[in-house]
């Protein structure tokens, strides 16, 4: 076929992701090296998954020395990393290389845009984007692959700059040749004693051969050794996070390290890392444990799950000799062998996590990173929620910083019955609610909940240490057992015809009006029925259209408040108090985080209230 007739496909990027691609060429200027990490990260992945796929498949298997070849060619400007992996389809080669940052190109660029300059490297694996980082040093780049199992084979093509090609091409055996146009001011890296310098820096233990082309021959430019299968006392702590970068595409150093080999009923080796910063890519994305498990040092996949959801911020390798290397998918989800591992594994992380909670400055910046994650394990998980319970860190209405259940437990005052929280988007507004004003006349703390997991844990978790854990929106009977430190100021109205007439205006809109004496500064107050959700769930419900669920709340007023009294008054004397009673509660949804329930009714009653009608 000549080159007029090859049918070569044109396809955009779009103007959102040629905004993107300028972005990680030029913001990310300065760490140009870090194209090399992540096109031979994403040759070995290529390598691992045809290997797991032959267990099943046995013509898929990888040729007799197989490895990553990097070949320079400086005549032609020219850098090929050439692997002998699974390979791409000329569907997969649009979809994988033709849509940048699948959690959105808009969210990653601002991200990006905004990081600091120490900080964007780290952005480029987690957000799916390494493979465009060879635009840093190329004015072109070419892929040329052939899916295992498949004839025919085809070539993407892109300058970056706004669409890129797919034609067919030939190639002898599976896999995927990336061939870089390198630009004139990047030609360091058509030396082979440079790339071996960052193949050494960022791949050195890589389990697969890496080699670079030098004066005809193919040299070995990578250890692969197993990291996780040495003893600990021989691996320096530069080596631990060289691998722990190449790992999880990071550039930080991790918080904690944990090495060990198991031995007896069953036996793995394991090195895991907990990240020294949260990702960037939110780690609700994807609910799931990373961790990648090896067989006799053999990547099997990172999809077993080895550890709970809630711990999924902890990376690694775990390594065992106690599975078949041709293991199943279906074989992994019921093996005993797993379960017992993962059991292993999570009580390991647990204990590390335990130890470290005993530095509380060091803790804290763990509980800042991952604290929303490791609370969904009271949630969702009976078998090691009393273990999680002592990791837990709160803000709090008494004491600046993070406090424990445990530290909370030291400070209760004396006849006080429970551990009392109250949950909300923002731990600063939390801390001026009016829903804290009679426990902080009792002298009583309050724990300051602001993640989402926050309104949802307490259901599974109601004691801690034979106390149990109140709202306190719910927890209005527990302070009329509790005297205030002082006599509250002003007399109480008789509220009596007041009371009768909100609820009447308010009708279904609120369970019950009462009078409290658990305000101090506020006329009004919202509560929660005893027996339903608090008011952060009720929120959460309705945010999620299913308001249907929430119950109405109660609405309580404070008898002593100037406003109160004189409506006390009118309410005696016969007069409406509809237009307040819809002031009253609409300010008392305020107060707690919610909008008026009509903006443009709150609006003119207020318009009214402030020109004295």
């Amino acid at each position: 076929m000549t080159e007029t007739d090859t049918p070569i496909e044109r396809h955009d990027f779009g103007a959102e992701v040629g905004r993107l691609l300028d972005l990680v060429v030029h913001s990310l200027y300065s760490e140009r090296e870090i194209f090399l990490r992540e096109l031979v990260a994403n040759a070995a992945d290529a390598i691992d998954r045809r290997r797991f796929e032959s267990l099943t498949h046995p013509g898929l298997a990888l040729p007799e020395g197989a490895a990553i070849r990097i070949r320079p060619h400086k005549p032609g400007r020219t850098l090929a990393i050439d692997d002998a992996g699974i390979g791409m389809t000329r569907e997969e080669l649009i979809d994988q290389l033709g849509t940048i940052a699948r959690s959105g190109t808009r969210a990653f660029g601002q991200k990006l845009a905004e990081a600091k300059p120490e900080e964007r490297p780290s952005m480029i694996g987690q957000f799916g984007v390494g493979f465009y980082s060879a635009f840093m040093v190329a004015d072109r780049v070419e892929v040329t692959s052939r899916k295992a199992g498949a004839e025919d084979a085809w070539t993407w093509a892109s300058d970056g700059r706004g669409e890129f090609t797919i034609a067919p091409a030939s190639r002898e055996a599976p896999g995927t040749e990336v061939v870089l146009h390198i630009k004139a001011d990047a030609e360091e890296y058509l030396e082979p004693v440079r790339i071996e310098a960052v193949v050494r820096k960022w791949a050195d233990h890589v389990t697969i051969p890496i080699t670079i082309e030098r004066d005809g021959k193919d040299v070995a430019a990578n250890e692969g050794t197993a990291l996780w299968r040495k003893p600990r006392a021989e691996v320096t702590e530069q080596a631990y996070t060289e691998f722990y970068r190449h790992l999880g595409h990071l550039f930080d150093t991790p918080w904690a390290t944990l090495h060990w080999h198991a031995e007896g009923a069953m036996e793995f080796s394991a090195l895991l890392f907990v990240p020294g910063s949260r990702p960037f890519e939110p780690l609700d994305n994807d609910r799931t444990s990373k961790l990648r498990l090896h067989v006799r040092r053999m990547f099997i996949t990172d999809e077993a799950e080895l550890l709970p959801s809630w711990l999924r911020f902890v990376q690694g390798v775990v390594d065992t000799e106690d599975l078949p290397l041709n293991v199943s998918r279906e074989m992994l989800q019921s093996t005993p062998v797993l379960a017992r591992i993962r059991r292993a594994v999570t009580n390991r992380v647990l204990t590390e996590l335990k130890a470290k909670a005993k530095e509380p400055e060091d803790y804290n910046k763990f509980w800042e990173n991952f604290g929303a994650v490791l609370k969904e394990g009271i949630w969702e998980d009976d078998e090691h929620r009393k273990d999680i319970c002592p990791l837990l860190r709160f803000r709090s209405s008494a004491v600046e910083g993070w406090t424990s259940l445990a530290d909370y437990l030291g400070r209760m005052k004396e006849g006080q019955e429970a551990i009392y929280i109250l949950a909300g988007d923002n731990a600063g507004a939390l801390a001026q609610s009016a829903q804290l004003e009679g426990f902080r006349a009792r002298g009583i703390e309050v724990l300051l909940l602001t993640d989402p997991i926050d309104a949802f844990w307490p259901d599974r978790m109601d004691e801690f240490e034979g106390k149990p854990i109140r709202s306190v929106t719910q927890g209005a009977a527990d302070l009329a057992k509790l005297p205030p430190v002082a006599a509250p100021a002003g007399e109480a109205a008789d509220v009596t015809a007041l009371l009768a007439a909100l609820k009447t205006a308010l009708g279904e809109a609120v369970a019950e009006v009462r009078a409290t004496d658990r305000l101090v500064d506020s006329a009004v107050v919202l509560a929660a029925g005893t027996a339903g959700p608090d008011l952060q769930m009720q929120r959460l419900l309705r945010r999620a259209g299913r308001g249907a669920f929430a119950a109405p709340p109660v609405l309580e007023i404070n008898p002593r408040h100037k406003l109160v009294v004189e409506l006390a008054a009118k309410a005696a004397a016969g007069t409406d108090v509809t237009e307040a009673a819809g002031l009253l509660f609409d300010l008392a949804r305020i107060q707690d985080g919610d909008l008026p329930r009509e903006p443009a009714t709150f609006a003119r009653r207020v318009e009214a209230a402030l020109a004295g009608g």
